[in-house]
């Protein structure tokens, strides 16, 4: 494709600049509107700047992989209310053996489930877990929550409902359910227990030491609190309706009021532990008069997903058969719409399906189910699709592509090691989704202008490469920037997993795992 004009050439890669800018940096000092207002904002200057026209603009947009997005969000929404994440959460405690064998333990649930239910989902619901887990035993967080991040990046590969890239790239090439999960399911697995061995050789002194000293004085978890913990896909749901700061402030003056010891550690940690127990006793009892006074005194009590009511009596026996077949079809559900990914359905229409039947099933009102669903990641893909389209239509990408081209052939060794590096680049500059808008059909067509096998092995070395791309640093996925605020906020558990200890381990990881699953593309 030959540039555009100059002005057109200017003016695009101002917008897509701002775009740019927003999606890896939401919060820049001078206009912190996020990642979803920068994308619409991108996309309108693509518009006024008459890069591109309204109607391509509108055509821009790629109803199929929004259809696929929202089908498999609800599917996930309704499988949290079954308990789905509950059960995967209790399988990483279940007659553990010691630090190393719960890290392997998240790294193969965490790349199963982000591959059946993407990665960030499993992020989001499993992180908090994960930090209690940690805690409970006494061990130090960050080695886990690598684990938890990198291994969900690199399961989310194997299947086109895993990650947005592999929505992109599966829609794009037309490539079916069963192909794309048999062609990268190898390199996947390979790459999970390599990245569990890389781990536990860098942690393995860590994990080891019984005690870690900078977590010494940190309260054990009950093992109670881990198994009686909730989740959701879109907020994690906590004992208390404070949020991070309100709970900050809270232990912050029970510990001005409880002096430090002589020894230097916090005294009275179990009347502090009273105390919040207190505080969360005394916001439940609060929360509870609240609902009661507004239902009336004959509105009769819900009963909830784990079989006990709301005021804590159990339901009788007809409401928990209710539960065990209102679970049994969310399962059924799920399930068959697995198998109709698997046997070559519309990926777009049979997740719809499946969200739509999962709401009829429940009965109830859809709207709280429905509200838990990412609009704003729906509205951030629309905004994008639509600068990507006005950069592309500048003629730079298509440019630096020829450039590359000839380098970058997938039928030698070498080409194959280039075009991983610049994918590698580009999703840890661009982000992985443009990355692959950018690149996606240029790669197709190159290695379909050598032989049309190589078309389909082109785009699945884009969708794994682009992937395990986001491993690299913290910045180069969203589940590790969910991994790090989600852990960061946990009331009480709270722990910040730096840039560096995400990079240190990040960059051999990533560089060992691609490499590796490179030659066992299929």
């Amino acid at each position: 494709m030959a540039m555009a004009s100059t002005v057109k050439v200017v003016l695009g890669s101002i917008a897509f600049a701002i775009f740019w800018v927003l999606a890896v940096f939401p919060a820049v000092p001078f206009l912190p509107i996020g990642r979803t207002a920068g994308s619409l904002l991108g996309a309108i200057l693509m518009v006024i700047f008459r890069v591109i026209t309204p109607d391509q603009a509108y055509a821009a947009i790629d109803l199929p992989i929004l259809g696929l997005l929202f089908g498999t969000m609800v599917v996930s929404v309704y499988l949290e209310r079954a308990d789905m994440f509950k059960y995967l959460g209790k399988l990483l405690s279940w007659k553990s053996m010691g630090a190393k064998d719960l890290l392997c333990r998240i790294c193969l649930i965490s790349a199963i489930s982000s591959a059946l239910f993407t990665n960030d989902t499993s992020c989001v619901v499993l992180t908090e877990f994960v930090l209690k887990i940690a805690r409970q035993h006494n061990l130090p967080p960050h080695p886990f929550l690598l684990a938890l991040a990198t291994s969900a990046n690199i399961g989310s590969s194997a299947t086109p409902i895993g990650n947005p890239q592999n929505l992109v790239i599966a829609v794009q090439s037309k490539i079916t359910f069963g192909d794309f999960v048999i062609g990268i399911l190898p390199a996947m697995l390979v790459g999970v227990a390599l990245n569990a061995v890389i781990l536990l050789c860098m942690y393995w002194k860590l994990l080891s030491i019984q005690k870690d000293e900078e977590d010494a004085a940190m309260e054990v978890v009950p093992e109670d609190d881990v198994v009686s913990h909730r989740f959701s896909p879109a907020t994690l749901s906590h004992l208390t309706s404070l949020n991070s700061q309100e709970w900050s402030s809270t232990l912050e003056s029970m510990t001005i009021r409880s002096p430090p010891n002589v020894n230097g550690n916090t005294a009275n940690v179990d009347t502090l532990r009273n105390r919040v127990s207190a505080s969360e006793n005394e916001i439940h009892k609060a929360s509870s008069e609240e609902i009661e006074s507004a239902r009336g005194s004959n509105a009769s009590k819900e009963v909830s997903n784990d079989g006990f009511s709301q005021g804590g009596d159990k339901p009788d026996v007809k409401e928990r058969w209710k539960i065990v077949l209102w679970k049994t079809c969310v399962y059924l559900v799920t399930i068959g719409m697995l198998i109709s990914l698997l046997m070559g359905l519309n990926m777009s229409w049979t997740a719809i399906t499946a969200a739509l039947a999962l709401v009829v099933l429940d009965f109830k009102d859809a709207r709280p189910s429905l509200e838990k669903v990412s609009y704003s990641l729906l509205i951030f893909f629309c905004g994008m699709f639509i600068t990507v389209e006005g950069f592309n239509k500048t003629g730079i990408p298509s440019t630096l592509w020829e450039l590359v081209e000839p380098y970058a052939q997938i039928d030698h060794i070498v080409g194959k090691v280039v075009l991983a590096a610049v994918i590698v680049v580009l999703s840890n500059v661009a982000s992985n989704v443009p990355t692959v808008l950018l690149l996606g059909a240029r790669v197709a067509a190159s290695a379909a202008a050598i032989s049309p096998a190589d078309e389909k092995k082109a785009w699945l070395i884009l969708a794994w490469v682009s992937t395990v791309a986001g491993n690299l640093s913290l910045l180069g996925s969203a589940a590790n920037l969910i991994v790090c605020e989600q852990a960061r906020q946990a009331p009480i558990l709270g722990y910040n997993l730096s840039f560096w200890n995400h990079l240190k381990f990040g960059v051999p990881s990533t560089l060992i795992v691609t490499a590796i699953g490179l030659a066992l593309i299929r």
